[in-house]
C-alpha cells in the first residue's frame, strides 16, 4: 500500500529520563533514545491526500504553508465560493462524509501550484490550482467522481491570507505519536494507518501517549519552536481506510472502550520561525 503501518520497531524512552532527550541515536548510553521527527505531511486540498515533505520552513503564527490551502465546496455549503473563508468542516468535501476522496492520491508542485490527481498509480486529471480553468478542470474530475446529491456540484476554493481550511479555525501544527498509535492497534487487533490521523507531523522515539503530557509546555524541533495547545479529538474522518476510500474500523469507539477519550494527537502553534527536517531531534523546553 502506499503506508507502511509498521514501519519502525516500537521504541521505548528509558523510564525516569525526561523528555528532552538530547543524545544522538548512535549513542553509546545503552537504553536511552532519541525522540525524532519521522514524517511530514500537508494537505495542499482539504479532504484529499498528503504531500510528504523532507523540510519545511514554518512561520511564527502560521502552519504549513500550502496546508489546507483550498478546499471543495458542494452544493448544500454555507460558503459563498466567489468570497470563501474559514467554516466548519461540513462545508466542504471532508473523508468523514466523502470516504471516496481516499481513494484518490495527489503529487503538489509548490512551484506552479499545480495537483496532480492518481487512482492507483496513474494520473486522472492535473491542474494548476492557481488559475481559475485550473480550478475548474478539477471540479470537473470531481462531479464526476463524486456521488451526485445535495453535496455534490464541488467548487474548488483557495483560502485567504491569513486563513487555511483546518478543522479549528486558528492556524496550528498537529503532531502524532507513532507509538501511540501502535498502542491503539492493541485495541483493534489489527493495524491502523497512521494516516487516519493526517497529521502534519510524525514522532519515533516517545512512550505511547507521553505527547499529552506536553501541553501547556513548548517543544522545539530543529531551530523552531512550537507550544503544545491541546490534545486532538477524533471523528468519524479515521473510520476511513486510507488506502481503499471504504468506512472498515470506529476509531472514536476504539479509543473511548480502550483508553476512556477520543483523543489523539496533539495541536500546536509555531511561537519561533524555523527549518525542520525529517530526523530532527524534538526536545521539551
Amino acid at each position: 500500500g502506499r503506508y507502511s503501518t509498521l514501519e519502525k520497531p516500537d521504541i521505548l524512552t528509558q523510564p525516569g529520563r525526561a523528555e528532552s532527550l538530547v543524545c544522538s541515536m548512535a549513542s553509546d548510553t545503552v537504553g536511552v533514545m532519541t525522540v525524532t521527527l519521522d514524517r511530514i505531511y500537508r494537505f495542499p486540498v482539504k479532504g484529499m491526500g498528503p504531500d510528504p515533505l523532507d523540510s519545511v520552513a514554518l512561520q511564527e503564527g502560521d502552519g504549513l504553508p500550502f496546508d489546507r490551502h483550498w478546499a471543495v465546496v458542494h452544493g448544500s455549503s454555507k460558503v459563498d465560493p466567489a468570497a470563501p473563508t474559514w467554516a466548519k468542516k461540513a462545508n466542504f468535501l471532508c473523508l468523514a462524509r466523502d470516504e471516496k476522496l481516499a481513494q484518490l492520491d495527489i503529487a503538489f508542485d509548490e512551484e506552479t501550484r499545480t495537483l496532480t490527481v492518481l487512482r492507483k498509480g496513474k494520473q486522472i486529471s492535473r491542474a494548476r490550482l492557481d488559475d481559475h480553468m485550473g480550478r475548474t478542470l478539477l471540479q470537473t474530475f470531481l462531479a464526476g467522481f463524486m456521488p451526485d446529491g445535495p453535496r455534490g456540484n464541488p467548487k474548488v476554493v483557495e483560502a485567504p491570507q491569513g486563513v487555511a481550511f483546518t478543522d479549528v479555525e486558528a492556524a496550528k501544527v498537529s503532531i502524532i505519536n507513532m507509538a501511540s498509535v501502535r498502542d491503539i492497534e492493541r485495541v483493534t487487533r489489527e493495524p491502523v494507518d497512521p494516516m487516519r490521523f493526517r497529521g502534519n507531523l510524525y514522532l519515533e522515539g516517545l512512550d505511547a501517549w507521553r505527547e499529552f503530557d506536553w501541553i501547556d509546555k513548548q517543544i522545539q524541533i530543529g531551530d523552531c519552536v512550537l507550544q503544545v495547545l491541546e490534545r486532538i479529538d477524533r471523528c468519524a474522518a479515521t473510520n476511513v481506510n486510507p488506502q481503499t476510500g471504504t468506512i472498515d474500523m470506529n476509531i472514536p469507539l476504539s479509543l473511548r472502550k480502550g483508553f476512556g477519550h477520543i483523543d489523539c494527537g496533539i495541536h500546536t502553534k509555531v511561537v519561533r520561525s524555523g527549518t525542520i527536517k525529517l530526523g530532527d531531534t524534538i526536545t521539551v523546553l
